[in-house]
Protein backbone atom coordinates (compact mmCIF):
# COMPACT_ATOMS: atom_id res chain seq x y z
CA UNK A 1 0.00 0.00 0.00
CA UNK A 2 2.84 2.21 0.63
CA UNK A 3 4.67 1.77 -2.38
CA UNK A 4 1.35 2.62 -3.94
CA UNK A 5 1.18 6.16 -2.15
CA UNK A 6 4.79 6.81 -3.26
CA UNK A 7 4.09 5.59 -6.63
CA UNK A 8 1.18 7.74 -6.86
CA UNK A 9 2.30 10.49 -5.30
CA UNK A 10 5.55 10.50 -7.88
CA UNK A 11 3.61 10.33 -11.03
CA UNK A 12 1.65 13.45 -9.73
CA UNK A 13 4.65 15.23 -8.86
CA UNK A 14 5.89 14.68 -12.25
CA UNK A 15 3.05 15.57 -14.35
CA UNK A 16 2.82 18.73 -12.33
CA UNK A 17 6.55 19.40 -13.20
CA UNK A 18 5.67 18.53 -16.99
CA UNK A 19 3.11 21.18 -16.95
CA UNK A 20 5.11 24.28 -15.29
CA UNK A 21 7.82 23.13 -17.27
CA UNK A 22 5.83 24.02 -20.43
CA UNK A 23 4.73 27.07 -19.15
CA UNK A 24 8.02 28.41 -18.32
CA UNK A 25 9.34 27.27 -21.67
CA UNK A 26 5.79 29.10 -22.78
CA UNK A 27 6.55 32.13 -20.50
CA UNK A 28 10.48 32.26 -22.20
CA UNK A 29 9.12 32.68 -25.76
CA UNK A 30 6.39 35.44 -25.00
CA UNK A 31 9.08 37.15 -23.04
CA UNK A 32 11.42 36.74 -25.74
CA UNK A 33 8.79 37.96 -28.35
CA UNK A 34 7.65 40.84 -26.53
CA UNK A 35 11.56 41.99 -25.42
CA UNK A 36 12.42 41.56 -28.90
CA UNK A 37 9.43 42.44 -31.38
CA UNK A 38 7.69 44.85 -29.05
CA UNK A 39 10.50 46.04 -26.79
CA UNK A 40 8.83 45.16 -23.34
CA UNK A 41 9.57 42.03 -21.24
CA UNK A 42 7.08 40.65 -18.93
CA UNK A 43 7.11 41.66 -15.01
CA UNK A 44 8.76 38.73 -12.77
CA UNK A 45 9.07 36.06 -16.00
CA UNK A 46 12.59 35.51 -14.69
CA UNK A 47 11.50 35.16 -11.17
CA UNK A 48 8.53 32.11 -11.91
CA UNK A 49 10.93 30.35 -14.51
CA UNK A 50 13.51 30.28 -11.86
CA UNK A 51 11.36 29.02 -9.07
CA UNK A 52 9.98 26.41 -11.29
CA UNK A 53 13.21 25.36 -12.13
CA UNK A 54 14.31 24.85 -8.37
CA UNK A 55 11.07 22.66 -7.69
CA UNK A 56 12.18 20.64 -10.88
CA UNK A 57 15.40 19.65 -9.26
CA UNK A 58 14.06 19.22 -5.64
CA UNK A 59 10.67 17.85 -6.40
CA UNK A 60 12.42 15.69 -9.64
CA UNK A 61 14.80 14.70 -7.01
CA UNK A 62 11.83 12.75 -5.01
CA UNK A 63 10.92 11.35 -8.15
CA UNK A 64 14.50 10.22 -9.52
CA UNK A 65 15.30 8.47 -5.71
CA UNK A 66 11.91 7.20 -5.98
CA UNK A 67 12.57 5.07 -9.15
CA UNK A 68 16.24 4.25 -8.12
CA UNK A 69 17.34 6.62 -11.05
CA UNK A 70 19.99 8.41 -8.91
CA UNK A 71 23.82 8.32 -9.98
CA UNK A 72 25.68 5.63 -7.86
CA UNK A 73 29.10 5.16 -7.85
CA UNK A 74 28.88 1.36 -7.21
CA UNK A 75 30.88 0.04 -10.17
CA UNK A 76 33.05 -2.37 -7.21
CA UNK A 77 30.74 -3.04 -5.21
CA UNK A 78 29.40 -6.01 -7.32
CA UNK A 79 32.65 -7.68 -6.52
CA UNK A 80 32.46 -7.39 -2.70
CA UNK A 81 31.07 -10.24 -0.75
CA UNK A 82 27.01 -10.20 0.28
CA UNK A 83 27.81 -9.28 3.42
CA UNK A 84 29.84 -6.09 2.68
CA UNK A 85 27.36 -5.14 -0.13
CA UNK A 86 24.38 -5.43 2.86
CA UNK A 87 26.38 -3.60 5.34
CA UNK A 88 26.67 -0.83 2.74
CA UNK A 89 23.10 -0.91 1.45
CA UNK A 90 22.32 -0.26 4.78
CA UNK A 91 24.89 2.37 5.36
CA UNK A 92 23.76 4.27 2.53
CA UNK A 93 20.10 4.39 3.81
CA UNK A 94 21.06 5.29 7.25
CA UNK A 95 23.29 8.17 5.36
CA UNK A 96 20.57 9.32 3.06
CA UNK A 97 18.13 9.74 6.02
CA UNK A 98 20.48 11.33 7.68
CA UNK A 99 21.40 14.03 5.62
CA UNK A 100 17.95 14.33 3.74
CA UNK A 101 16.80 14.76 7.30
CA UNK A 102 19.54 17.50 7.73
CA UNK A 103 18.22 19.59 4.77
CA UNK A 104 14.84 19.36 5.40
CA UNK A 105 15.18 20.68 9.10
CA UNK A 106 17.19 23.41 8.02
CA UNK A 107 15.16 24.37 4.74
CA UNK A 108 11.90 24.01 6.84
CA UNK A 109 13.66 26.89 9.26
CA UNK A 110 14.34 29.14 6.48
CA UNK A 111 10.99 28.58 4.69
CA UNK A 112 9.34 29.29 8.06
CA UNK A 113 11.66 32.24 8.44
CA UNK A 114 10.49 33.38 4.72
CA UNK A 115 6.50 32.94 6.01
CA UNK A 116 6.90 34.85 8.87
CA UNK A 117 8.84 38.00 7.43
CA UNK A 118 6.11 37.81 4.25
CA UNK A 119 9.36 37.54 2.11
CA UNK A 120 8.29 37.96 -1.48
CA UNK A 121 10.74 37.79 -4.73
CA UNK A 122 10.99 41.54 -6.00
CA UNK A 123 9.67 41.14 -9.66
CA UNK A 124 6.72 38.32 -9.43
CA UNK A 125 6.06 39.18 -5.82
CA UNK A 126 6.27 35.22 -5.48
CA UNK A 127 5.98 34.63 -1.55
CA UNK A 128 9.54 33.44 -0.85
CA UNK A 129 8.53 30.64 1.55
CA UNK A 130 7.19 28.36 -1.95
CA UNK A 131 10.45 27.94 -3.37
CA UNK A 132 12.48 27.59 -0.29
CA UNK A 133 9.31 24.76 1.08
CA UNK A 134 9.71 22.78 -2.46
CA UNK A 135 13.57 21.81 -1.04
CA UNK A 136 12.00 20.88 2.45
CA UNK A 137 8.91 18.77 0.29
CA UNK A 138 11.70 17.09 -2.14
CA UNK A 139 14.25 16.25 0.68
CA UNK A 140 11.79 15.33 3.01
CA UNK A 141 10.43 12.95 0.67
CA UNK A 142 13.87 11.56 -0.46
CA UNK A 143 13.96 11.20 3.86
CA UNK A 144 11.01 9.15 3.71
CA UNK A 145 11.36 7.13 0.13
CA UNK A 146 15.12 5.96 2.01
CA UNK A 147 13.36 5.28 5.44
CA UNK A 148 10.77 2.58 3.89
CA UNK A 149 12.83 1.05 1.87
CA UNK A 150 15.56 0.87 4.15
CA UNK A 151 12.62 -0.65 6.53
CA UNK A 152 11.81 -2.86 3.19
CA UNK A 153 15.82 -4.24 3.45
CA UNK A 154 15.87 -5.08 6.99
CA UNK A 155 13.63 -6.91 7.08
CA UNK A 156 14.28 -8.21 3.71
CA UNK A 157 17.61 -9.59 5.59
CA UNK A 158 16.06 -10.77 8.92
CA UNK A 159 13.77 -13.35 6.77
CA UNK A 160 17.20 -13.92 4.88
CA UNK A 161 18.97 -14.77 8.26
CA UNK A 162 18.98 -18.95 9.25
CA UNK A 163 18.17 -19.20 12.66
CA UNK A 164 20.71 -20.03 14.43
CA UNK A 165 19.61 -23.67 17.02
CA UNK A 166 19.87 -23.35 20.53
CA UNK A 167 22.19 -25.16 22.52
CA UNK A 168 20.13 -28.02 23.29
CA UNK A 169 18.57 -28.81 19.77
CA UNK A 170 20.74 -30.99 17.84
CA UNK A 171 22.41 -32.73 20.52
CA UNK A 172 21.03 -36.05 20.44
CA UNK A 173 20.16 -36.23 23.54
Amino acid sequence: MIDRIFEKLTRAIERALALAFVFAVALNFANVVGRYALGKSILGADDVQIYIMVGMAFLGAAVVSWRRQHLRMDVLVQFFPAWMRSFLQAAEFALIVLIAGIVLVQSLNYAWQMLALGWTSDNAGIPMWIPHGTVAIGFGLIALIALWRGMLFVRSQMQRQPVKPSRNEGSGS
